[in-house]
């Protein structure tokens, strides 16, 4: 699997709430945020952060954010993978009776 990065637009006042959305969304990596070409912000995200981790990320970021009037936010997401084969039959409910 490889990586892909999106990149979005957010006011300040949203940027907590975008964040907690994306990360929520799950195969999330890295988030970066930029205003102009400066990186205020940038942490990985794992499941640690994800967890018990996310409180004070969250909180430093609300503060970044009071301070922004409009960012940038990049996101690293794990690629999907391309599904193995065509499309799986449904298996039937009803068994067969033998003959």
């Amino acid at each position: 699997m490889g990586k892909r990065w999106e990149s979005f637009k957010v006011k300040g006042d949203d940027l907590v709430k975008f964040v907690k959305q994306i990360i929520h969304e799950g195969n999330v990596r890295r988030v970066i945020v930029r205003q102009g070409s400066r990186t205020v912000v940038e942490f990985p995200v794992t499941v640690g952060v994800v967890g018990a981790l996310a409180a004070p990320v969250l909180a430093a970021l609300g503060a970044v954010a009071a301070l922004l009037s409009e960012c940038t936010i990049e996101v690293e997401r794990e690629a999907q993978a391309p599904p193995k084969s065509g499309p799986v039959r449904p298996k039937s409910r009803h068994r067969r009776r033998k003959a």
